[in-house]
This record gives C-alpha cells, structure tokens and sequence, in this order.
C-alpha cells in the first residue's frame, strides 16, 4: 500500500473529506479531478487507498472470503463494494482492476466509487465509536 504516490494519499483524503460531510456531488467531483488528472488508473488507485482505510493493510497472506449475507439481492454498488474491498483483502489486484473496468464499462463507476466513500466513511465511525 505505501508504494502509492503520496498524490494518491492526497486525492483520498479529498475524496473522504466530501464524504464525511455526506456531500455526495463533491465525491463524484473528487474522483473526476482524479480521472482529468490521472485517468482511471488514477481513480484506481484512489478507491485502491480507501479500501485499504476500510481494512489496514491486506494481511500477507490471502484467502478472505466474502461473506456478505443476501449479496446477489444487494444493488450492483454495493455488490461492487463488497468485491473490490475483498480483493484488496486478498491482494487480488487484477480482480479490483477487472471490477472497476466492468462498472466503468457498465457506467456505474460513480455509483460504486460513492457508495465506496461512503462505506469507508461508516467504517472508519464505528470503529471510532
């Protein structure tokens, strides 16, 4: 995780800041600033960084099952949560990078990388809590 330029550091951090205040419009610009700036690899690696705000660092080791009760019957957003975190826990990147490519493809990336913000915003609270 740490071989991430600190650029990347920085534009999670805006990202986070959007989400903590709820302003929803301002995550999605965030992410755009990324991609104008870096392309979708720049935004890679931005939601690369927020799972790994989620989880810490991936343990060395993978084979983290997802376990996410009524997955199939969870909007795609949340779907692509819950498997873009679990291939950050597996240190499966070519899994994260076929999951943000198909919901590019799909034109739900700002869905998914919102409701990304979103979840790592409500970890990083209850484990505050």
């Amino acid at each position: 995780m740490t071989d991430l330029p600190q650029q990347t550091f920085d534009d999670a951090a805006a990202v986070l800041r959007s989400a903590l205040t709820g302003d929803g419009d301002a995550v999605v610009g965030a992410f755009d600033a990324v991609v104008d700036r870096a392309g979708l690899s720049g935004a890679y690696g931005v939601a690369w960084c927020l799972a790994a705000t989620m989880l810490g660092d991936a343990p060395a080791a993978s084979g983290a099952a997802l376990d996410f009760p009524g997955i199939d019957q969870a909007g795609y957003d949340t779907r692509w949560v819950a498997r873009f975190v679990s291939a950050y826990a597996n240190r499966d990147e070519p899994t994260g990078e076929a999951l943000f490519g198909a919901a590019a493809a799909d034109g739900l990336l700002p869905d998914c990388l919102l409701t990304l913000a979103g979840s790592t915003i409500a970890t990083l609270r209850s484990r505050a809590g």
